[in-house]
């Protein structure tokens, strides 16, 4: 399904003209400062007096589908080392515990995105029963969000993971403003959603004090959702449009601003050079856009109480927070003003975090979703197939794995037949896979659809790309940053030895299945990957090969050489964790046996020749 070129941008325009207007009042239409002459004390002669008062703005990020605190990939409660819980429903309740003690109408609450994609539960009414058509159910998301009363969301960039179509179908289900001041027609450049929002709050002297709330959201989904954006939005950067914005919505009225950005605090950008904007881009908006109060961030996935950056126009301290991910955490960013001569004032701002697991869920939220809940729960318990022995991911990062291995085959299997009989079918199939889940378990016996589910626990589809030996060896030298230089003979510090270079993520580290090679950990990065063959002889630096990669990859996700660039041979727009699935059903059996070892390849950690484990 895709959208109407001329409705989107004739929705666009429209949109972004009545931005301004969406959930608040222009400048216009605001109450006049009347009440300005009761703050002078006539009976001393001494002036305005200013009244003081304080509110609290919430804040939520990257809740990615988790309404309740229930894992589906284990059909269980949810539960971590930490024991943290996550969800709305016990966001609801800490919601409620702020409003109790601040007064309801002296609080508001945002998200920072990455809201609709993330768990079974948001994956079944996107894929399995989407909420788009005119009988579609509603989201689970917006149900939840709904009731618990949210102002205002930025859009995530897993927000377009489903496409258009369906984000604008959410956006639709939505009570509250859904904002990108940066997600913009790529023609007109004007935001294809409300840039931001204004809320009023009484605190019981003069005019409500105008809250603006600006959304924005991350440049790099014209690289990670590239096939459902390009040529639809643009996404400029974020410090940049800021600074647009900002002064506007303070001509609108605001008398306080607080931007709501799905970005991080700071750090490198996972696309390097491909794009021109920054990826975590908080403490930059801070430090140079001027009329900023506070700024809830997310996209990192960090817990960050608070993070206080003096802007170096103004000198005035603006203040950052992320609420981690999940509903683990609730930012309060508690204000104190000042309304004197008709005017409030913003005195001080300060920024803590509430954590979920010190509350019960809210009944009404857990009642309001239990139907979809329960459904969800049948469908991922289905039985697909069965299992020879267990498979756990538990050792991927640091050895070859059979539960990796089986990504790395159904991958490769699926090219190898879309390739048949066609001009690429002589090339040898490779493919890509990474360690996503370092809790997933393929158990022996009976296998349920949700343990591939928590094997391949994102939307990703599969492409095939040609790339040389010489390429080949480019990406794994990349890879292989994932690990710490370790001396021959050293300790090794298994919680240290992994996720260098700039915290790379574990989805960031690719092994490549159908190869055999070393990684030499006793070397700097870029000269690690050693005795790399293929099928029992030496690669061949000119020889061809086609990769099986995921499109987050092959459209620059990570950054990774060569890849994006290369010649695309196929693509598919089905999920790979559903081609894994279909796999296993074919099968009836997973066999390590038929996709470990041997002529399928396989990778080890060394030291000078070494084997580390």
């Amino acid at each position: 399904m895709s959208l109407n070129r001329r409705d989107f941008v004739t929705r666009s325009a429209a949109t972004a003209a009545g931005a301004a207007l969406v959930g608040g009042l222009s400048a216009a239409a605001a109450t006049p400062a009347a009440a300005a002459d009761h703050d002078r004390d006539e009976s001393h002669g001494r002036g305005p007096v200013p009244f003081k008062g304080a509110f609290t703005v919430m804040g939520t990020t990257d809740l990615h589908g988790h309404v309740l605190n229930w894992e589906y990939f284990t059909d269980s409660e949810y539960d971590d080392a930490a024991h943290n819980d996550v969800g709305l429903a016990k966001i609801s309740t800490l919601v409620e515990q702020v409003r109790k003690e601040k007064g309801r109408g002296r609080t508001l609450l945002i998200d920072a995105g990455d809201t609709i994609q993330g768990t079974q539960l948001s994956y079944y009414f996107a894929r399995i029963e989407p909420i788009t058509g005119k009988k579609a159910p509603r989201h689970p998301m917006a149900t939840a969000m709904n009731a618990i009363g949210y102002d205002a969301a930025a859009l995530g960039n897993h927000e377009f993971n489903y496409g258009i179509p369906l984000l604008r179908a959410y956006q639709d289900q939505l009570e509250f403003p859904l904002l990108g001041a940066n997600a913009v027609d790529p023609k007109s450049e004007k935001p294809a959603f409300p840039p931001y929002v204004i809320r009023e709050l009484h605190l019981g002297h003069g005019r409500p004090v105008r809250v603006g709330i600006l959304g924005l959201t991350n440049p790099g989904i014209a690289i990670w959702d590239k096939a459902n954006v390009q040529g639809k939005l643009a996404f400029p950067g974020i410090p940049e449009i800021a600074a647009k914005w900002v002064p506007k919505v303070r001509a609108a009225g605001a008398d306080v601003v607080v931007i709501t950005a799905h970005t991080g605090v700071d750090g490198a950008s996972s696309w390097g050079d491909q794009l021109p904007f920054s990826e975590n881009a908080g403490a930059e908006i801070a430090a140079t856009v001027p009329g900023v109060d506070a700024i809830l961030v997310g996209h990192a996935h960090k817990e960050v109480p608070q993070r206080i950056v003096v802007n170096q126009q103004t000198g005035k301290n603006v203040v950052l927070s992320e609420p981690a991910l999940w509903g683990e955490r609730l930012t309060c960013f508690d204000f104190e003003v000042e309304f004197s001569r008709g005017h409030w004032t913003v005195t001080g701002v300060s920024a803590r975090l509430l954590n979920s697991n010190t509350v019960t869920e809210d009944p009404k939220i857990v009642k309001l979703v239990k139907d979809q809940h329960q459904k969800v729960v049948a469908y991922v318990n289905q039985v697909i197939g069965t299992c020879k022995e267990t498979l756990s991911i538990a050792e991927s990062r640091f050895r070859d794995t059979p539960i990796i291995d089986l990504i790395g085959r159904v991958q490769a299997d699926a090219v190898r037949d879309a390739l048949a009989g066609g001009q690429y079918a002589a090339l040898p199939v490779l493919a890509q896979a990474a360690p996503f889940n370092r809790t997933a378990v393929i158990p022996a016996g009976e296998v349920k659809l949700r343990d591939a589910a928590g094997l391949y626990i994102y939307e990703n589809t599969l492409e095939a790309r040609i790339l040389t030996g010489a390429q080949l060896k480019d990406y794994l030298e990349y890879s292989a940053k994932y690990y710490a230089q370790v001396a021959p003979g050293a300790p090794i510090d298994r919680d240290a030895l992994t996720n260098q270079a700039n915290n790379t993520p574990d989805y960031n580290y690719d092994s490549i299945y159908g190869l055999s090679y070393d990684i030499d950990i006793a070397q700097p990065v870029g000269s690690r990957i050693v005795n790399l063959s293929h099928q029992g002889a030496a690669v061949d630096p000119a020889a061809q090969f086609v990769l099986a990669v995921n499109n987050y990859r092959a459209n620059g996700g990570g950054n990774f050489p060569h890849v994006a660039a290369a010649q695309q041979v196929w693509a598919n727009s089905d999920e790979i964790r559903n081609t894994m699935i279909a796999w296993v059903k074919a099968k009836g059996v997973i066999d390590p046996a038929d996709f470990s070892g041997g002529a399928n390849g396989g990778w080890r950690l060394v030291r000078a020749g070494a084997p580390v484990f």
